[in-house]
C-alpha cells in the first residue's frame, strides 16, 4: 500500500553538537572470580505501579541499579548523549567481562521477562549481535540474543546511522523470553556475560518480569490465517498475501479473522476494514518483517486512507507487531498502524521495532487504542494527525520513542474531543511525552509521564507546528483539561534554544495561544529544568489548581512569552534556584494568586539574562532536604555509598574558563585521553563538580593524559567544598602536586570527610603549562 497523496512527514528539527566516542571491540577473556555483588543505584521515584494513574500493567518492574551485581553503576546523569540519560531513572549497570552478571529476585511468579539494555554500535553503524545468559537460581537456562541494530542515531534531524556524524543517541533497546515454567517468589534470575568476543560491554537498564496466560483459542466461527489460508506461521515464507487474503475474506463473509501461534513474515500493510483480527495473544501471534528490495514497505496493519474512503469498525487485538525498521525516514509508510480507522478499537496490541506505534490521518473518528505496549519507536509512539477526533489513547504503556510519545497534531483539520488518560510514557528520545499541538477540548488525564530525554518536556500544549492556527479552526481552543497527572524528571535542555525546557510547557509560536487550559490535581516532581514554562508567542488562559512541585532543576516557573495564569494550592519545594520565578517580561505575564499557594512565587522575579545550569540530584531534592513523597511506591533503601566508586564521574561540572575544545565536561568524562585545560595566562582557574548530594569525599585523583608527549610538570592547587554552591570552606590548603608519566601522571589528594556536594578544584599555578589542566577529576569516599 503507497503512501497517500500529498502525505504529510513528521517534524523536528535539531541542532546537537554532543559527541561519544563508541566502544572498540572486546577480546574474549577467561571468567575470573566475580568481586562482591553490590547494588549502588540512587533511589529513584518510579514512573511504573503509581496507584491511580498510569497504565495498569501485567509485569513487575526492576531496575538494575537496585538489582544483586558486580558490574560497574553509571549515572545519575541527565545529560543528552550519555549513556545513562537514556536509562529509566536515569542510571544503569554495565557488565564489561565476562562472569559479570546483573541478579534480580522475582517478587511476584512469573513465567516470561523482558529486559532494556544498549549495546555499543559497530564501526559501520549497521549494529552488532551478541547474546547473554540468563540463569535461573544459578543454573544455565538459555542464552538471549541482543543488538544493537535497532539504536544508535547521529547527526540532526531526521538523524542517519553514520558513526562518523555527531550527536549519537537513541542508545538502548528491548527484547523478551519466555521462561519456559512459571517460576515462583524468591526466584533468582540473572543475566550474565559469557563472552565479550561480540560486544565489549553490555549495558542492563531494567528487567519487566509477568505471568503470560495460556494462548487464546480460536473464536467460534473464526477464519484461520494458517488452515484456511496457508500463511507460514515458521516465518520462512512471506505470508502477505494470505494473510490479507483471510482479512478480505472476513469482511466479505462478516467472521473474524483468527492469528495462531507463530511468526508471521508480512512485507507489506495488511490492509483491514469492517472486520476483526485477533490472536492468540502478543507473546504468541507475531507480525514480522520487511520487503527486502523497497525498504519503504514493511509489516503495518493499515486502514484505508482517508481519501480513499478510510476504513470503519475494525478490531485488532492479541497480537504482537514486531518490525524491522532500524532508521528514520519521515516519508515511509512503516508504522505498525496506520491509515484511517473510524468507530475501530486496537486492544492488547504489543508494537515495537516500527517508525510510529500508530501514526493515524484522518479525517477519522472514534478510535481508540487501549490496553497495548509501544515500545523502541523511530518516532512518535501514537500521533493523532489531521482530523481525528472523539478518540483515546488508554491503558497503554509507551516506552523509548524516537519522537513523541503520545501526540496529537490537528495540521489544517481540527483534532476535536480526543482523550490520552491512564498512560505511562516513559523515555521519549526526542520532545515531548504527551503533546496536543493544537485542538479542541482534549483531554489529557491520569497519565504518568517520565525521564524526558531533549527537545521537550513531558506535558506539552501548544499553538505549534504547520496547519495549527485559529483560521482553520485548529488552534487549542475551548477547555483543554490535564487532571491527576504524575510527572517525573520531565523536561530536559533543547539544543535548538541552549536552554531548558520545563516539565509542563506551553507554547504559542503560530498564533498566541488563548483557551481554558486546566492544570489540576497533579504532581511534578523531580523536573530536570523548570517545573512550568511558557514561551513564543502569548499564553493565556492558564489555570493551575492543587498542583505539588517538589524539585527542579533550576525554577518552578520559567515565563518567557506574555499572558495570564491563575493559581489556587499550588505548592513547590526544592527549587533549585534560590528566586524561584524566572521572567524577564515583567508584567506582560499577569499572575492571579488564589489560596493556599507557597514556595512558587516572588515578586521581583529573577531576570538574570543567563540560564543557570540544573541541580539535578535523581530524588528531586537540589541542594538536599527531604525526597518527593509521591508517588506512593516503595523504593528501594538508600544503600551505602561504594568507596570504590567515582562519584565524580559524569556528573554536571562548571569551570571559570576553558580553551579551545578543552571544556571541564571531559575532566569528568572517564576517559583520562581527553582533558580540561582552562585560559592559558589566567590563574586562578578552578573547576567544581556537583556530585548530586552531600558526600563524606575522602580521596581525590587528579589525572592528566597519560601519554609520554606530557612532560613531568607540577599544578599548584587547593581543594574546596560546599553543601550549596554558595559558600565554600577549604579542605585541603594550596599545595604543589606533581603528574609524571612515568608513574601514570596521577596525583592522589586525601580529604578530611567533610560532607561535601560541590566540589572545587583551584589551580594557581602550572610549571608545564600556563593553564589549569586536569584529564579526570575522581572523588571517593574511601
Amino acid at each position: 500500500m503507497t503512501a497517500p497523496p500529498n502525505g504529510r512527514s513528521l517534524r523536528r528539527t535539531l541542532a546537537a553538537t554532543v559527541s561519544m566516542a563508541l566502544a572498540a571491540a572486546g577480546t574474549l577473556v577467561a571468567v575470573a572470580l566475580a568481586p562482591e555483588a553490590h547494588a549502588a543505584g540512587v533511589p529513584a521515584p518510579s514512573p511504573v505501579g503509581i496507584s491511580g494513574r498510569g497504565a495498569t500493567v501485567p509485569f513487575k518492574e526492576q531496575e538494575a541499579e537496585y538489582a544483586a551485581t558486580n558490574g560497574t553503576l553509571i549515572g545519575p546523569d541527565r545529560l543528552y548523549g550519555h549513556l545513562p540519560s537514556e536509562a529509566s531513572g536515569r542510571q544503569a549497570v554495565t557488565l564489561d567481562a565476562p562472569g559479570e552478571y546483573v541478579e534480580f529476585t522475582l517478587t511476584a511468579p512469573a513465567n516470561a521477562m523482558s529486559f532494556r539494555y544498549s549495546l555499543p554500535d559497530n564501526a559501520a553503524g549497521t549494529g552488532r549481535d551478541a547474546s547473554i545468559d540468563l540463569k535461573v537460581n544459578g543454573n544455565q537456562l538459555k542464552s538471549v540474543p541482543v543488538t544493537s541494530k535497532y539504536g544508535w542515531y547521529y547527526g540532526g534531524y531526521p538523524f542517519n546511522n553514520n558513526p562518523g556524524d555527531s550527536n549519537p543517541h537513541h542508545f538502548y533497546d528491548e527484547t523478551r523470553t519466555l521462561l519456559g515454567s512459571t517460576l515462583p517468589v524468591g526466584t533468582k534470575v540473572r543475566l550474565q556475560v559469557s563472552s565479550t568476543s561480540a560486544s565489549p560491554t553490555f549495558t542492563i537498564d531494567l528487567a519487566d518480569f509477568e505471568q503470560v496466560g495460556a494462548p487464546i483459542a480460536k473464536p467460534s466461527g473464526a477464519l484461520d490465517v494458517v488452515s484456511d489460508f496457508g500463511a507460514d506461521p515458521t516465518g520462512a515464507a512471506d505470508s502477505t498475501a494470505k494473510i490479507q487474503a483471510a482479512v478480505d475474506a472476513g469482511k466479505a463473509q462478516g467472521k473474524a479473522v483468527y492469528i495462531p501461534q507463530g511468526t508471521f513474515q508480512v512485507r507489506d500493510h495488511i490492509v483491514v476494514d469492517q472486520v476483526t483480527l485477533a490472536g492468540a495473544g502478543p507473546w504468541y501471534s507475531v507480525l514480522t518483517g520487511r520487503d527486502p528490495v523497497n525498504r519503504a514497505k514493511a509489516v503495518g496493519v493499515y486502514g484505508k486512507y482517508a481519501n480513499q474512503g478510510g476504513s470503519r469498525n475494525v478490531t485488532l487485538k492479541d497480537f504482537a507487531i514486531l518490525g524491522d525498521i532500524r532508521e528514520r525516514v519521515d516519508e515511509d509508510q512503516v508504522n505498525a498502524i496506520g491509515g484511517a480507522l473510524s468507530n475501530s478499537t486496537v486492544d492488547n496490541v504489543w508494537m515495537q521495532h516500527t517508525k510510529c506505534g500508530a501514526w493515524m490521518d484522518g479525517p477519522m473518528d472514534n478510535f481508540t487504542i487501549k490496553n497495548s505496549r509501544i515500545l523502541d519507536q523511530t518516532a512518535d509512539g501514537v500521533n493523532f494527525h489531521m482530523g481525528v477526533t472523539n478518540s483515546t489513547v488508554t491503558n497503554t504503556f509507551v516506552r523509548n520513542t524516537g519522537d513523541d510519545g503520545l501526540a496529537m497534531w490537528a495540521e489544517n483539520i481540527p483534532n476535536v474531543k480526543n482523550k490520552v488518560t491512564y498512560n505511562t510514557v516513559v523515555l521519549p528520545i526526542l520532545a515531548n511525552n504527551i503533546v496536543t499541538y493544537g485542538g479542541k477540548d482534549i483531554t489529557i488525564s491520569d497519565n504518568v509521564m517520565a525521564d524526558t530525554i531533549t527537545n521537550g518536556g513531558g506535558l506539552h500544549v501548544a499553538n505549534r507546528y504547520p496547519g495549527v492556527n485559529s483560521g482553520q479552526g485548529t488552534a487549542v481552543s475551548g477547555t483543554t483539561t490535564a487532571a491527576r497527572n504524575t510527572l517525573i524528571r520531565a523536561g530536559n535542555n533543547d539544543y535548538n534554544w541552549q536552554f531548558g525546557v520545563g516539565a509542563v510547557w506551553f507554547s504559542g509560536l503560530n498564533e498566541p495561544l488563548d483557551a481554558t487550559v486546566n492544570i489540576t490535581d497533579t504532581e511534578i516532581l523531580d523536573s530536570s529544568y523548570a517545573a512550568i514554562m511558557n514561551i513564543e508567542g502569548a499564553t493565556k488562559g492558564l489555570h493551575f489548581e492543587n498542583v505539588r512541585i517538589d524539585g527542579a532543576g533550576t525554577y518552578a516557573l520559567q515565563i518567557q512569552a506574555p499572558g495570564n495564569a491563575s493559581f489556587t494550592n499550588v505548592t513547590a519545594t526544592h527549587i533549585a534556584q534560590s528566586n524561584p520565578i524566572h521572567n524577564c517580561v515583567g508584567s506582560g505575564f499577569v499572575i492571579t494568586r488564589g489560596t493556599g499557594n507557597s514556595g512558587w512565587y516572588a515578586d521581583p522575579p529573577a531576570c538574570t539574562g543567563n540560564w543557570p545550569a540544573p541541580q539535578w540530584t535523581n530524588g528531586g531534592v537540589p541542594g538536599g532536604g527531604t525526597p518527593p513523597t509521591d508517588p506512593p511506591t516503595d523504593p528501594p533503601t538508600d544503600p551505602p555509598t561504594d568507596p570504590t566508586v567515582n562519584l565524580a564521574k559524569n556528573r554536571p561540572v562548571t569551570e571559570t574558563s576553558h580553551t579551545d575544545v578543552y571544556p571541564a565536561t571531559k575532566a569528568v568524562d572517564g576517559d583520562a585521553n581527553t582533558y580540561w585545560e582552562s585560559a592559558n595566562n589566567a590563574f586562578p582557574q578552578s573547576v567544581t563538580v556537583d556530585l548530586g548530594a552531600a558526600k563524606a569525599v575522602k580521596r581525590l585523583v587528579l589525572k592528566l593524559p597519560p601519554a609520554a608527549a606530557w612532560a613531568t610538570r607540577t599544578q599548584t592547587l587547593s581543594v574546596l567544598g560546599s553543601t550549596d554552591n554558595s559558600t565554600f570552606t577549604t579542605l585541603k590548603p594550596s599545595a604543589g602536586y606533581t603528574f609524571n608519566p612515568s608513574s601514570g601522571n596521577t596525583a592522589t589528594i586525601t580529604l578530611p570527610g567533610t560532607a561535601t556536594r560541590y566540589l572545587r578544584v583551584t589551580v594557581t599555578g602550572n610549571t608545564g603549562w600556563p593553564a589549569a589542566q586536569l584529564s579526570e577529576l575522581e572523588a571517593y569516599t574511601g
